[in-house]
Protein backbone atom coordinates (compact mmCIF):
# COMPACT_ATOMS: atom_id res chain seq x y z
CA UNK A 1 0.00 0.00 0.00
CA UNK A 2 1.55 3.75 -0.51
CA UNK A 3 2.07 6.13 1.92
CA UNK A 4 -0.38 8.93 1.51
CA UNK A 5 -0.02 12.70 2.37
CA UNK A 6 -2.79 14.42 4.16
CA UNK A 7 -3.72 18.19 4.99
CA UNK A 8 -5.68 18.11 7.76
CA UNK A 9 -7.99 21.65 7.62
CA UNK A 10 -7.29 23.63 10.82
CA UNK A 11 -11.19 24.88 9.56
CA UNK A 12 -12.17 21.93 10.94
CA UNK A 13 -10.19 19.18 11.39
CA UNK A 14 -11.14 16.93 8.62
CA UNK A 15 -9.31 15.85 5.70
CA UNK A 16 -9.27 18.68 3.07
CA UNK A 17 -6.72 16.67 0.37
CA UNK A 18 -4.44 13.96 0.36
CA UNK A 19 -2.00 12.61 -2.41
CA UNK A 20 0.21 9.74 -2.62
CA UNK A 21 3.53 9.73 -2.10
CA UNK A 22 5.96 9.36 -4.83
CA UNK A 23 7.45 6.29 -5.51
CA UNK A 24 11.68 6.93 -5.11
CA UNK A 25 12.39 5.36 -8.60
CA UNK A 26 9.19 7.86 -10.19
CA UNK A 27 11.24 10.99 -8.56
CA UNK A 28 15.03 9.80 -10.00
CA UNK A 29 13.15 9.50 -13.60
CA UNK A 30 11.69 13.06 -13.24
CA UNK A 31 14.54 14.46 -12.10
CA UNK A 32 16.57 12.88 -14.93
CA UNK A 33 14.16 14.36 -16.92
CA UNK A 34 14.48 17.96 -15.31
CA UNK A 35 17.87 18.01 -15.86
CA UNK A 36 17.95 17.17 -19.33
CA UNK A 37 15.12 20.01 -19.34
CA UNK A 38 17.23 22.83 -17.67
CA UNK A 39 19.94 22.41 -19.79
CA UNK A 40 17.77 23.48 -22.70
CA UNK A 41 16.51 25.99 -20.63
CA UNK A 42 19.91 27.59 -19.62
CA UNK A 43 20.65 27.81 -23.34
CA UNK A 44 17.49 29.82 -23.95
CA UNK A 45 17.99 34.04 -23.80
CA UNK A 46 17.67 35.28 -20.30
CA UNK A 47 15.05 37.64 -22.22
CA UNK A 48 13.28 34.69 -23.21
CA UNK A 49 13.33 33.50 -19.89
CA UNK A 50 12.06 36.55 -17.87
CA UNK A 51 9.45 37.03 -20.47
CA UNK A 52 8.19 33.23 -19.78
CA UNK A 53 8.61 33.39 -15.74
CA UNK A 54 6.70 37.14 -16.32
CA UNK A 55 3.57 35.14 -18.43
CA UNK A 56 3.72 32.06 -15.51
CA UNK A 57 3.51 34.54 -12.48
CA UNK A 58 0.48 36.47 -14.02
CA UNK A 59 -1.18 33.16 -14.98
CA UNK A 60 -0.80 32.37 -11.11
CA UNK A 61 -2.71 35.80 -10.38
CA UNK A 62 -5.66 34.57 -12.65
CA UNK A 63 -6.16 31.68 -10.22
CA UNK A 64 -5.95 33.96 -7.20
CA UNK A 65 -10.24 33.71 -6.51
CA UNK A 66 -9.86 29.84 -6.59
CA UNK A 67 -6.21 30.14 -4.51
CA UNK A 68 -7.58 31.85 -1.45
CA UNK A 69 -10.42 29.79 -0.40
CA UNK A 70 -7.93 26.95 -0.82
CA UNK A 71 -5.59 28.66 1.37
CA UNK A 72 -7.88 29.07 4.20
CA UNK A 73 -8.70 25.24 3.91
CA UNK A 74 -4.99 24.15 4.27
CA UNK A 75 -3.16 26.78 6.84
CA UNK A 76 -6.12 28.76 8.50
CA UNK A 77 -5.45 32.03 6.82
CA UNK A 78 -8.77 34.74 6.41
CA UNK A 79 -9.84 35.39 2.78
CA UNK A 80 -10.22 38.98 3.78
CA UNK A 81 -6.78 39.31 3.35
CA UNK A 82 -6.61 38.36 -0.33
CA UNK A 83 -4.10 35.60 -0.86
CA UNK A 84 -0.12 35.81 -1.46
CA UNK A 85 0.04 37.06 -5.33
CA UNK A 86 0.42 41.10 -4.34
CA UNK A 87 3.98 39.79 -2.67
CA UNK A 88 4.81 37.08 -5.18
CA UNK A 89 3.79 39.76 -7.88
CA UNK A 90 6.26 42.00 -6.77
CA UNK A 91 9.00 39.86 -5.67
CA UNK A 92 8.86 38.12 -9.09
CA UNK A 93 8.54 41.33 -11.13
CA UNK A 94 11.66 42.49 -9.21
CA UNK A 95 13.68 40.07 -9.77
CA UNK A 96 12.99 39.58 -13.63
CA UNK A 97 13.48 43.65 -13.85
CA UNK A 98 17.15 42.87 -12.19
CA UNK A 99 18.19 39.37 -14.27
CA UNK A 100 19.98 40.98 -16.76
CA UNK A 101 22.24 42.88 -14.74
CA UNK A 102 22.61 40.65 -11.69
CA UNK A 103 23.82 37.75 -13.94
CA UNK A 104 25.93 40.59 -16.13
CA UNK A 105 29.26 38.66 -17.02
CA UNK A 106 32.10 40.09 -14.80
CA UNK A 107 34.56 41.88 -17.31
CA UNK A 108 38.29 41.65 -16.21
CA UNK A 109 39.98 42.53 -19.68
CA UNK A 110 38.99 42.33 -22.88
CA UNK A 111 42.15 43.25 -24.93
CA UNK A 112 43.94 42.08 -27.96
CA UNK A 113 45.56 39.57 -26.01
CA UNK A 114 43.52 38.25 -23.53
CA UNK A 115 39.84 37.80 -22.37
CA UNK A 116 39.13 37.36 -18.73
CA UNK A 117 35.75 37.20 -17.05
CA UNK A 118 33.59 35.60 -14.60
CA UNK A 119 30.31 34.12 -15.68
CA UNK A 120 27.59 32.88 -13.67
CA UNK A 121 26.40 29.43 -14.31
CA UNK A 122 22.91 27.50 -13.16
CA UNK A 123 23.68 25.32 -10.60
CA UNK A 124 21.35 22.53 -12.57
CA UNK A 125 18.54 21.13 -9.87
CA UNK A 126 17.25 23.35 -7.08
CA UNK A 127 15.59 21.82 -4.82
CA UNK A 128 12.58 23.69 -2.71
CA UNK A 129 11.34 22.91 0.26
CA UNK A 130 8.98 25.36 0.55
CA UNK A 131 7.02 26.37 4.13
CA UNK A 132 3.24 26.04 4.60
CA UNK A 133 2.78 29.74 6.26
CA UNK A 134 4.08 31.91 2.83
CA UNK A 135 3.91 28.85 0.45
CA UNK A 136 3.82 30.79 -2.70
CA UNK A 137 7.58 30.79 -3.74
CA UNK A 138 10.12 29.66 -6.22
CA UNK A 139 12.90 30.50 -7.81
CA UNK A 140 14.41 31.51 -11.18
CA UNK A 141 17.70 31.69 -12.37
CA UNK A 142 18.78 29.30 -15.57
CA UNK A 143 18.03 26.13 -12.81
CA UNK A 144 15.54 23.56 -13.16
CA UNK A 145 12.90 23.75 -10.08
CA UNK A 146 11.66 20.37 -8.12
CA UNK A 147 9.57 21.62 -5.58
CA UNK A 148 9.05 20.04 -2.51
CA UNK A 149 5.74 21.45 -0.55
CA UNK A 150 4.67 21.01 3.24
CA UNK A 151 1.99 18.28 4.23
CA UNK A 152 -0.25 21.36 5.02
CA UNK A 153 -0.01 22.44 1.54
CA UNK A 154 0.06 20.12 -0.82
CA UNK A 155 -1.92 22.04 -3.81
CA UNK A 156 0.25 24.66 -3.84
CA UNK A 157 2.80 23.01 -6.18
CA UNK A 158 0.17 21.59 -8.02
CA UNK A 159 -1.09 25.30 -8.63
CA UNK A 160 2.54 26.87 -9.32
CA UNK A 161 3.44 23.55 -11.89
CA UNK A 162 0.19 24.21 -14.14
CA UNK A 163 0.32 28.26 -14.22
CA UNK A 164 4.07 28.02 -15.38
CA UNK A 165 3.39 25.65 -17.60
CA UNK A 166 0.40 26.72 -19.25
CA UNK A 167 2.44 29.80 -19.61
CA UNK A 168 4.91 28.02 -21.64
CA UNK A 169 7.48 26.76 -19.32
CA UNK A 170 8.84 23.65 -20.84
CA UNK A 171 7.59 20.67 -19.59
CA UNK A 172 9.40 18.57 -17.07
CA UNK A 173 11.92 22.03 -15.79
CA UNK A 174 9.62 22.54 -12.71
CA UNK A 175 8.80 19.61 -11.23
CA UNK A 176 5.80 19.14 -8.15
CA UNK A 177 7.31 16.49 -5.48
CA UNK A 178 4.67 14.42 -2.96
CA UNK A 179 7.82 13.40 -0.77
CA UNK A 180 7.91 11.21 2.56
CA UNK A 181 11.14 11.62 4.95
CA UNK A 182 12.40 8.74 4.44
CA UNK A 183 13.23 9.31 0.21
CA UNK A 184 13.81 12.85 0.82
CA UNK A 185 17.14 12.07 2.40
CA UNK A 186 17.53 9.10 0.09
CA UNK A 187 17.66 11.55 -2.37
CA UNK A 188 19.94 14.14 -0.26
CA UNK A 189 22.12 11.55 0.58
CA UNK A 190 22.62 10.64 -3.18
CA UNK A 191 23.56 14.04 -4.08
CA UNK A 192 20.13 14.13 -6.61
CA UNK A 193 20.04 18.13 -6.05
CA UNK A 194 22.74 20.52 -7.23
CA UNK A 195 21.15 23.11 -4.87
CA UNK A 196 18.94 23.19 -2.02
CA UNK A 197 16.69 25.91 -0.79
CA UNK A 198 14.87 24.93 2.73
CA UNK A 199 12.08 27.36 4.78
CA UNK A 200 11.54 25.52 8.25
CA UNK A 201 12.21 24.15 11.82
CA UNK A 202 16.18 24.34 12.86
CA UNK A 203 15.21 20.90 13.59
CA UNK A 204 14.52 20.06 9.73
CA UNK A 205 17.66 22.00 8.92
CA UNK A 206 19.93 19.80 10.38
CA UNK A 207 18.23 17.21 9.62
CA UNK A 208 18.71 18.16 5.85
CA UNK A 209 22.14 18.76 6.48
CA UNK A 210 22.63 15.49 8.43
CA UNK A 211 21.40 13.82 4.94
CA UNK A 212 23.29 16.00 2.65
CA UNK A 213 26.65 15.10 4.55
CA UNK A 214 30.21 14.76 2.25
CA UNK A 215 27.65 15.49 -0.99
CA UNK A 216 29.07 18.82 -1.06
CA UNK A 217 25.72 20.13 -1.87
CA UNK A 218 25.10 24.27 -1.65
CA UNK A 219 22.64 24.96 0.62
CA UNK A 220 20.29 28.14 1.80
CA UNK A 221 18.50 27.48 4.72
CA UNK A 222 15.91 29.76 6.41
CA UNK A 223 15.24 28.58 9.97
CA UNK A 224 13.84 29.47 13.15
CA UNK A 225 12.88 33.35 14.14
CA UNK A 226 12.68 35.03 17.24
CA UNK A 227 12.69 38.85 15.72
CA UNK A 228 12.69 41.94 18.18
CA UNK A 229 10.88 45.55 17.94
CA UNK A 230 12.38 47.89 19.83
CA UNK A 231 10.40 51.48 20.97
CA UNK A 232 12.71 54.76 21.80
CA UNK A 233 11.35 57.45 23.64
CA UNK A 234 11.04 59.52 20.28
CA UNK A 235 9.45 57.17 18.28
CA UNK A 236 5.91 58.28 16.73
CA UNK A 237 4.20 55.68 19.15
CA UNK A 238 0.88 54.92 17.22
CA UNK A 239 2.48 53.93 13.92
CA UNK A 240 5.16 51.94 16.28
CA UNK A 241 2.30 50.20 17.98
CA UNK A 242 0.16 49.59 14.45
CA UNK A 243 2.84 47.89 12.87
CA UNK A 244 4.46 45.74 15.49
CA UNK A 245 1.28 44.38 16.69
CA UNK A 246 0.20 43.66 13.42
CA UNK A 247 3.60 42.27 12.85
CA UNK A 248 2.87 40.07 15.90
CA UNK A 249 -0.48 38.56 15.11
CA UNK A 250 -1.00 38.90 11.38
CA UNK A 251 -1.50 35.20 10.05
CA UNK A 252 -2.12 33.69 13.53
CA UNK A 253 1.93 34.94 14.37
CA UNK A 254 2.97 32.32 11.84
CA UNK A 255 5.39 34.31 9.90
CA UNK A 256 8.82 33.37 9.31
CA UNK A 257 9.82 37.43 10.85
CA UNK A 258 6.78 38.19 12.68
CA UNK A 259 7.45 40.19 15.48
CA UNK A 260 7.62 38.00 18.87
CA UNK A 261 9.39 40.31 21.23
CA UNK A 262 8.66 43.82 21.93
CA UNK A 263 11.17 46.11 24.18
CA UNK A 264 9.67 49.90 24.81
CA UNK A 265 11.18 52.97 25.79
CA UNK A 266 10.29 53.71 29.75
CA UNK A 267 8.14 56.99 29.25
CA UNK A 268 5.81 55.28 26.53
CA UNK A 269 6.03 51.75 27.73
CA UNK A 270 2.51 52.06 29.49
CA UNK A 271 0.55 53.97 26.90
CA UNK A 272 2.18 51.38 24.22
CA UNK A 273 0.74 48.18 26.23
CA UNK A 274 -2.83 50.15 26.37
CA UNK A 275 -2.93 50.50 23.08
CA UNK A 276 -1.46 47.23 22.19
CA UNK A 277 -4.26 45.45 24.26
CA UNK A 278 -6.76 47.81 22.50
CA UNK A 279 -6.21 46.26 19.31
CA UNK A 280 -6.09 43.06 19.98
CA UNK A 281 -9.18 43.05 21.97
CA UNK A 282 -10.72 44.25 18.91
CA UNK A 283 -9.81 41.39 16.52
CA UNK A 284 -12.74 38.68 15.33
CA UNK A 285 -11.25 34.89 16.11
CA UNK A 286 -13.39 32.76 13.35
CA UNK A 287 -13.77 30.75 10.30
CA UNK A 288 -11.56 32.06 7.47
CA UNK A 289 -13.76 31.64 4.97
CA UNK A 290 -16.13 34.27 6.71
CA UNK A 291 -14.59 38.03 5.39
CA UNK A 292 -15.72 39.53 9.02
CA UNK A 293 -12.39 37.21 11.05
CA UNK A 294 -9.43 38.80 11.69
CA UNK A 295 -7.63 35.98 12.81
CA UNK A 296 -8.05 32.86 11.30
CA UNK A 297 -7.16 29.17 13.10
CA UNK A 298 -3.39 28.13 13.43
CA UNK A 299 -2.25 25.67 10.68
CA UNK A 300 -2.43 22.65 13.06
CA UNK A 301 -3.68 21.73 16.53
CA UNK A 302 -0.03 21.11 17.91
CA UNK A 303 1.27 24.69 16.79
CA UNK A 304 -1.47 26.13 19.02
CA UNK A 305 -0.49 23.48 21.74
CA UNK A 306 3.37 24.57 21.49
CA UNK A 307 2.09 28.69 22.10
CA UNK A 308 -0.84 27.51 24.58
CA UNK A 309 2.50 26.11 26.73
CA UNK A 310 4.76 28.65 26.58
CA UNK A 311 1.68 31.27 27.39
CA UNK A 312 1.19 28.80 30.45
CA UNK A 313 4.51 28.73 31.43
CA UNK A 314 5.19 32.34 31.37
CA UNK A 315 2.23 33.43 33.33
CA UNK A 316 3.12 30.63 35.80
CA UNK A 317 6.42 31.89 36.51
CA UNK A 318 4.92 35.54 37.20
CA UNK A 319 3.76 37.07 33.48
CA UNK A 320 0.15 38.90 33.11
CA UNK A 321 -1.73 37.88 30.25
CA UNK A 322 -3.35 41.16 29.19
CA UNK A 323 -6.55 39.82 26.69
CA UNK A 324 -9.41 38.82 28.12
CA UNK A 325 -10.44 35.37 26.98
CA UNK A 326 -14.24 35.81 27.21
CA UNK A 327 -13.70 38.49 23.83
CA UNK A 328 -12.83 34.88 21.80
CA UNK A 329 -15.63 32.17 22.53
CA UNK A 330 -14.14 30.41 19.21
CA UNK A 331 -11.21 29.19 21.37
CA UNK A 332 -11.63 26.17 21.09
CA UNK A 333 -8.37 24.33 23.13
CA UNK A 334 -7.45 22.91 19.24
CA UNK A 335 -6.22 25.21 15.82
CA UNK A 336 -8.34 28.16 17.10
CA UNK A 337 -6.46 30.01 19.55
CA UNK A 338 -7.04 33.35 20.81
CA UNK A 339 -4.18 36.03 20.73
CA UNK A 340 -2.16 37.01 23.78
CA UNK A 341 -0.20 40.00 25.27
CA UNK A 342 1.96 39.36 28.17
CA UNK A 343 3.76 41.67 30.15
CA UNK A 344 6.03 41.36 33.63
CA UNK A 345 8.30 38.41 31.31
CA UNK A 346 11.70 37.87 31.57
CA UNK A 347 14.23 36.06 29.19
CA UNK A 348 13.89 33.12 31.63
CA UNK A 349 10.64 32.33 30.01
CA UNK A 350 10.58 30.32 27.03
CA UNK A 351 7.93 32.86 25.24
CA UNK A 352 10.94 35.45 24.93
CA UNK A 353 12.99 32.87 23.71
CA UNK A 354 11.94 29.50 21.86
CA UNK A 355 9.83 30.58 18.66
CA UNK A 356 6.23 30.83 19.56
CA UNK A 357 5.09 31.06 15.50
CA UNK A 358 1.52 32.38 16.72
CA UNK A 359 -0.40 34.90 18.40
CA UNK A 360 1.30 36.23 21.17
CA UNK A 361 3.88 38.94 22.06
CA UNK A 362 6.06 39.47 25.49
CA UNK A 363 6.40 43.04 25.97
CA UNK A 364 9.06 44.31 27.97
CA UNK A 365 10.34 48.17 29.79
CA UNK A 366 13.46 48.84 28.96
CA UNK A 367 15.47 51.94 30.50
CA UNK A 368 18.45 52.68 27.85
CA UNK A 369 19.43 51.44 24.19
CA UNK A 370 22.50 49.50 25.42
CA UNK A 371 19.73 47.14 27.64
CA UNK A 372 17.86 46.99 24.58
CA UNK A 373 20.60 46.06 22.61
CA UNK A 374 21.62 43.26 25.24
CA UNK A 375 18.17 42.08 25.29
CA UNK A 376 17.37 41.94 21.33
CA UNK A 377 21.00 40.19 21.16
CA UNK A 378 19.94 37.90 24.02
CA UNK A 379 18.61 35.32 21.34
CA UNK A 380 19.57 32.10 19.49
CA UNK A 381 18.22 33.70 16.32
CA UNK A 382 18.81 36.35 14.09
CA UNK A 383 16.48 37.48 11.11
CA UNK A 384 15.15 40.93 11.64
CA UNK A 385 14.59 43.49 14.61
CA UNK A 386 12.70 46.58 13.99
CA UNK A 387 13.87 50.09 15.37
CA UNK A 388 11.37 52.44 16.06
CA UNK A 389 12.77 55.93 16.16
CA UNK A 390 12.93 59.23 14.58
CA UNK A 391 16.35 59.47 13.89
CA UNK A 392 17.87 57.23 11.73
CA UNK A 393 21.65 58.12 12.69
CA UNK A 394 20.62 56.71 16.13
CA UNK A 395 18.69 53.82 14.42
CA UNK A 396 21.75 52.67 12.29
CA UNK A 397 24.23 53.08 15.20
CA UNK A 398 21.75 50.46 16.86
CA UNK A 399 21.43 48.29 13.89
CA UNK A 400 24.88 48.02 13.51
CA UNK A 401 25.74 46.15 17.13
CA UNK A 402 22.08 43.75 16.63
CA UNK A 403 23.05 40.10 15.11
CA UNK A 404 20.49 39.60 12.85
CA UNK A 405 20.56 39.68 8.98
CA UNK A 406 17.58 42.90 8.35
CA UNK A 407 17.14 45.91 10.36
CA UNK A 408 13.80 47.83 9.92
CA UNK A 409 13.35 50.95 11.05
CA UNK A 410 9.57 52.42 11.30
CA UNK A 411 8.83 49.61 9.58
CA UNK A 412 8.79 45.74 10.36
CA UNK A 413 7.42 42.32 8.83
CA UNK A 414 8.41 43.01 5.50
CA UNK A 415 10.34 41.27 2.37
CA UNK A 416 12.04 44.13 0.69
CA UNK A 417 12.93 42.58 -3.13
CA UNK A 418 15.85 44.63 -3.48
CA UNK A 419 17.52 43.50 -0.39
CA UNK A 420 19.45 40.33 0.56
CA UNK A 421 16.89 37.76 2.58
CA UNK A 422 19.47 36.17 5.02
CA UNK A 423 19.89 35.63 9.01
CA UNK A 424 22.43 34.53 11.08
CA UNK A 425 22.84 32.19 14.14
CA UNK A 426 20.52 29.39 14.02
CA UNK A 427 18.02 31.37 11.62
CA UNK A 428 20.43 29.76 8.61
CA UNK A 429 22.76 30.60 6.23
CA UNK A 430 22.51 31.83 2.60
CA UNK A 431 20.50 34.58 1.30
CA UNK A 432 17.56 35.15 -1.31
CA UNK A 433 16.02 37.80 -3.17
CA UNK A 434 18.04 40.71 -4.43
CA UNK A 435 21.52 40.16 -6.42
CA UNK A 436 22.72 38.67 -4.13
CA UNK A 437 19.61 35.86 -4.32
CA UNK A 438 20.87 35.08 -8.34
CA UNK A 439 24.67 34.85 -6.64
CA UNK A 440 23.25 31.96 -4.70
CA UNK A 441 21.43 30.23 -7.25
CA UNK A 442 24.43 30.64 -9.70
CA UNK A 443 27.91 29.81 -9.51
CA UNK A 444 31.30 31.80 -10.55
CA UNK A 445 32.78 30.24 -13.64
CA UNK A 446 35.90 31.42 -14.65
CA UNK A 447 37.18 32.62 -18.13
CA UNK A 448 40.61 33.03 -19.30
CA UNK A 449 41.71 32.89 -22.87
CA UNK A 450 44.72 33.81 -24.55
CA UNK A 451 44.95 35.05 -28.09
CA UNK A 452 47.10 33.67 -30.25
Amino acid sequence: MSKVIKCISPIDGSVYVERPVAPEQAVRRALEAARVAQQDWAARPLADRISLVRAGVARLGEMNDEVVPELAHMMGRPVRYGGEFGGVNERASYMAEIAENALAPVIVEASDRFERRILRQPHGIVFVIAPWNYPYMTAIAGNGVALKHASQTPLVGERMVDAFEQAGLPKGLFVNLFLDHQTTEALLAAGSFDFVNFTGSVGGGRAIERAAAGTFTGMGLELGGKDPGYVMEDADLDAAVDTLIDGAMYNAGQCCCGIERIYVSAPLYDDFVAKAVAIVSDYKLGNPLDTETTLGPMAHKRFAAEVRAQTREAVAAGAKALVDPTLFPADDGGAYLMPQILIDVTHEMRVMRDESFGPVVGIMKVESDEQAIALMNDSDFGLTASLWTKDPARAARIGARIETGTIFMNRADYLDPGLCWTGCKQTGRGGSLSMIGYQNLTRPKSYHLKKA
